[in-house]
């Protein structure tokens, strides 16, 4: 490709939109374009990318047995009726009517699609197992659609499912699919971690989420330093920590004038954190609920409303305080009304603690729990943090941010059974199917990437999935010498099956020399005077900075075996 015809607009400036390095380095290199908030036009560069991604995840779907096909992207109404996601699924779910008024969304996900496909045409054992995957662009509705390709409306996405008789061929599917992911990551380039995660929307259990370390990742993850442990901190499972057992006091009520967080609770009654007991109301669909961990914990929310097993969780108003005797800031679980407590393992633990008294500028002191209230749930409620010990293996852990690009999932007989997905087994017996399905965020994929691999001066591509293997500049385009030796380098490496760009446009080096470092050509191949006069090229590596020099003699070789050692 000449870059004179190459349609690649890169940008001298930021624009002021672009919040996160990969959004910003799209932009100004001229690799996507905004239509509208959350969707984008992919230019030439960054199509190229993704179809070596497309290829590499084609390539080991494909090895593990896996088919491609593509469904609808447009799908009725009924087939999420009969799951009951239609209604759950919530506003991320873009919905349309036709002109005869019946109802449709854009596909968010396909597994109602998938199912009720494969009901159709499978009837026996024989059949099984199934693995149908399809690469296709995907549709939810952010309510703040932002970091450019992270968090869009519209994305392209790599999804498949798997269709077994039982659980172990499930597991065999899954650690598969597991297999499959880690190839994939790794042929891109990345560095990632695959952890134990929550299933969200797409419901089931034993789920895990492939994560790109990068330090703008979205997600905290952890992990042990000792043995394979990780996850992210929602689904990060915990033991109860021990307190040290008091003799119980009698309750009573203090004043506490405007001490509403635990820093002004814990300095004013010279108490420490983890001796408090902190409450959050929320609301869910059926019920009001309060929350409780130590004060020196966070609420994880993830784990309160699967806890709950409920659809919604909104942080409670006045007006649900009031209902259940209780004002914002001094909530407390003592003598509350109407109200469903949900308690951490570790709140149980303590002795004489100190919580809100339900009153403006009061807090109750000598609070023992099950004495002075009694929680409906007690379970695993907080978020994790380094300062916890492994949960297998109580070692230290550590925290990172993460960009999730991937995730596979054990769904088991969620859709089939709603579905009535059966196939007879050996006996003539109907058997609901037993489900897994896995994602590939593409796009996102590319996005990480580039959070990944980037300095100052632009993008620097992994040789898998760059758009270019290689730029050619040369220095003077009024050199005909020069000219010429650069349109050789060119055609021989086209010739060498060494994707290369010439960079014949009438500009200032400088302008050329940035604008590859910008797009982030693996290697940039300079001709200059030193070239044509001594019959030997410059060639820099983008990753790491460093300069050789090559004889052109062979050169088209040497070129490819650097190349397959970046």
């Amino acid at each position: 490709m000449r870059m004179s015809h190459l349609y690649a607009p890169t940008l001298r400036e930021t624009p002021a939109e672009a919040e996160v390095v990969s959004h910003q380095l799209m932009l100004r290199a001229g690799m996507m374009r905004k239509a509208a908030g959350g969707v984008y036009t992919y230019l030439p560069l960054a199509w190229r990318v993704l179809k070596k991604i497309e290829q590499i995840v084609r390539e080991e779907m494909d090895a593990k047995g896996g088919q491609e096909l593509l469904m609808p992207i447009v799908q009725p109404a009924e087939m999420w009726l009969e799951t009951g996601r239609w209604h759950v699924y919530g506003d991320e779910m873009f919905r349309l009517k036709d002109r005869h008024d019946r109802n449709f969304c854009l596909g968010p996900t396909h597994e109602e699609m998938i199912t009720t496909l494969v009901r159709t045409d499978v009837r026996s054992y024989r059949q099984l197992p199934l693995l149908l995957y399809q690469i296709q662009n995907k549709y939810r509705d952010e309510i703040r659609p932002r970091f450019g390709l992270m968090r869009g409306r519209e994305f392209i996405m790599k999804d498949l499912y798997s269709f077994d008789r039982d659980e172990a061929g499930l597991s065999e599917s899954y650690n598969k699919m597991y297999d499959a992911y880690s190839r994939v990551f790794s042929r891109c380039g990345l560095t990632f971690r695959a952890v134990e995660a929550d299933a969200g929307a797409i419901g089931g259990s034993g789920t895990h989420e492939f994560m790109v370390i990068a330090d703008s990742g979205e997600a905290a993850i952890v992990y042990c330093t000792s043995c394979d442990y990780a996850a992210n901190v929602e689904k990060a499972e915990l033991k109860a920590l021990p307190a040290v057992p008091e003799t119980p006091q009698e309750l009573a009520a203090v004043d506490t004038p405007a001490m509403k967080s635990i820093a002004d609770l814990t300095a004013f009654l010279g108490v420490t954190a983890d001796k408090t007991i902190k409450a959050i109301a929320y609301r869910t669909e059926k019920e009001t609920v309060l929350a409780l961990v130590r004060g020196d914990h966070e609420v994880n929310e993830i784990k309160l409303k699967n806890s709950l097993n409920c659809l919604a969780l909104d942080l409670a108003g006045d007006k649900e305080l009031a209902a259940i005797g209780s004002v914002a800031g001094f909530i407390g679980p003592v003598g509350l009304k109407n109200v469903t407590v949900v308690a951490d393992a570790s709140v149980m633990n303590l002795s004489n603690a100190v919580c809100g008294a339900n009153q403006m500028d009061k807090h109750y002191i000598h609070v023992n729990p099950g004495r002075d209230f009694t929680p409906a749930i007690v379970t695993d409620l907080r978020l994790i943090t380094e300062s916890d010990p492994c949960p297998h293996c109580d070692a230290a852990i550590k925290t990172a941010r993460g960009i999730e690009v991937g995730q596979v999932f054990k769904l088991h007989t969620k859709y089939s059974t709603s579905l009535k997905a059966t196939y007879l087994d050996e006996n003539g017996k109907e058997q609901p199917m037993v489900m897994g399905c896995y994602g590939i965020g593409v796009s996102r994929t590319m996005a990480a990437a580039i959070e990944q691999h980037n300095d100052e001066h632009g993008i620097i591509w992994p040789v898998a999935i760059a758009p270019y293997h290689a730029v050619v500049v040369p220095i003077s385009t009024k050199d005909q010498a020069q000219v010429a030796l650069a349109e050789q380098i060119y055609a021989t490496l086209q010739a060498a099956q060494v994707e290369t760009v010439l960079d014949d446009r009438n500009e200032r080096p400088g302008v050329k020399f940035k604008d590859a470092d910008l797009i982030g050509y693996p290697l940039k191949i300079t001709v200059g005077p030193k070239a044509v006069n001594e019959d030997t090229i410059e060639v820099k590596i983008r990753r790491t900075g460093e300069v050789l020099y090559y004889r052109l003699e062979g050169f088209a070789t040497k070129i490819k075996e650097l190349l397959a050692t970046l």
